[in-house]
């Protein structure tokens, strides 16, 4: 054996082979080195650059885009900050540390992604708990344009769950103040600052393309207000512009819980459930993705108590608040929650722009069952008509898709009001009307005949206890104590009540 070794190493062959092999070790081994000096001197002169908080050319005693004017430290920082985000901006900035300062992204969603995600524009309305730290991964992962807008200030309150706010930035902005700190890690994202109020009448201009005609690649709604949500998402739907919702983050605890899924599917949770509605209300029944949780209340459990009798003395609740139709009460929030809900959004983003594969659960279609419902409630009115003598003729029933999914899934939550059977539902009148179910506009070929039914007078029932209730109530006359026990009509006429409220936003 020692004589084989001997002859391999004697070999020119081997010799020659062993020479190329530490000659290509060592050539690659300088490379590396070298490039790794470059790299270490790129990123000094990087930091040499970076003006000094002693420097007095760069300290500005007045910062008045972020609301500051002292002469703290802070406020030197900021000036750094700034001037090198205006270096960064005019293009005065190394490219590869970029890049490699986005490397493990570039890993993963491949160059071809991440270089999808810096061209995009992404606008984030709601810079709280929840749009802070959506906004703050978007910058760090790579977007270059973002828009935000909220109209409010940093509180004391918000720094439990805010990403970047500190005690210096109470009182400011949340806009300016996600600006302000996040240029200072991603100094070449451009900022397209709004704060004002969103609301129907600036949509158009606050959710309109950038200003080299670029269009948003996703819009991000972290609102907590339910109308403006609702106005937001209406408005986004209608155009076919891309957006993600967060529902609440209040009063939930089990990161486990929170998932994203269709509007249509969202459970558990009051701010979806109430935005659900509304906007099943519109119209609008699915195809907008949401974030929300899972998680049921419970026993010991945070939830949102009702306002003690006091504040009441004090006038009209609505008029409590800072702004008309905003929250009185502090919602009871564990601070990692709304950080959850907030980067579960942006990592839907981040991947849709990206073109990374989606896998979410989908949730199951309920169109053909609403149409049906629909079929069945002109059916029923129009049968009605007859009993009561009148020409059904065009006969047609003021209800939409929106009206019958409100009704079967937030109302009566896909059951039967009478038995709690969720198979063969159909939707029918509670009460026969006294005179007629029908009012005539016009005359000869001009004339129109509507169905007077309103949400208020429609119950989810299985197609044979609604048979037997046209039979029994319409037909025969019978009261509803004949057919139905004190329990089932008061859980009825709750429900039917709730209706009422709602009709108004129909």
């Amino acid at each position: 054996m020692s004589s084989f070794f001997a002859d391999t190493l004697a070999n020119p062959r081997f010799q020659l082979l062993a020479t190329a092999v530490l000659s290509g070790a060592t050539v690659a081994s300088l490379i590396l080195g070298y490039q790794a000096l470059e790299r270490e001197e790129r990123l000094s002169e990087l930091k040499r650059s970076i003006p000094s908080l002693g420097d007095a050319s760069h300290h500005t005693k007045s910062l008045d885009k972020f609301g500051a004017s002292s002469d703290s430290a802070a406020d030197k920082e900021d000036a750094r900050n700034q001037a090198l985000a205006r270096r960064a901006l005019a293009g005065d900035f190394d490219e590869e540390l970029v890049l490699e300062q986005l490397a493990r992204n570039r890993v993963f969603l491949t160059p071809d992604g991440l270089a999808k995600l810096r061209e995009s524009f992404v606008i984030v309305v709601g810079c709280g708990g929840v749009g802070s730290h959506c906004t703050a991964s978007l910058a760090r992962s790579g977007v270059t344009k973002i828009r935000l807008v909220d109209f409010d200030q940093v509180t004391l309150s918000s720094l439990n769950r805010h990403a970047v706010a500190t005690l210096a930035d109470v009182g400011t902005p949340k806009v300016s103040c996600l600006q302000r700190r996040l240029i200072a890690i991603a100094p070449w994202v451009k900022f397209d600052l709004q704060q004002e109020k969103f609301d129907e009448s600036v949509a158009t201009r606050m959710l309109g393309a950038w200003e080299d005609g670029r269009q948003p690649d996703f819009i991000i709604d972290a609102i907590d207000n339910i109308d403006t949500k609702v106005e937001l998402l209406k408005y986004c739907h209608d155009r076919k512009l891309p957006v993600i919702s967060a529902m609440g983050a209040g009063c939930k605890s089990d990161p486990t819980r929170i998932v994203i899924g269709d509007i249509g599917a969202s459970r558990d949770d009051g701010l979806s459930r109430a935005t659900r509605r509304r906007l099943k209300l519109l119209g609008v029944t699915s195809g907008i993705p949401v974030v929300y949780s899972t998680e049921q209340s419970g026993e010991g459990k945070a939830e949102l108590l009702p306002l003690p009798e006091e504040e009441f003395q004090k006038g009209p609740v609505g008029e409590l608040g800072v702004m008309p139709n905003f929250r009185v009460r502090i919602l009871p929030v564990l601070g990692t929650m709304p950080a959850i809900f907030g980067l579960t959004a942006a990592n839907h983003v981040i991947l849709s722009i990206a073109g990374y594969p989606l896998d979410y659960a989908p949730a199951k279609g309920r169109e053909k069952m609403y149409e049906g419902m629909m079929t069945y409630v002109q059916g029923s009115e129009d049968r009605l008509a007859r009993m009561l003598g009148l020409d059904t003729v065009g006969l047609k029933t003021p209800l939409t898709s929106g009206d019958v999914a409100f009704l079967a899934e937030e109302l009566y939550h896909g059951r039967s009001a009478v038995s709690g059977i969720s198979t063969k539902l159909v939707l029918t009148r509670w009460q026969r009307p006294e005179e007629t179910n029908m009012t005539v506009i016009g005359e000869g070929k001009h004339m129109q005949k509507c169905s007077t039914v309103r949400l208020r007078d429609l119950v989810c029932m299985t197609k044979e206890e609604a048979t037997r209730h046209e039979k029994e109530i319409f037909k025969a006359g019978k009261a509803l104590a004949e057919l139905y026990d004190g329990e089932t009509i008061g859980r009825v006429e709750t429900k039917l009540a709730v209706a009422a409220k709602y009709e108004r936003y129909r």
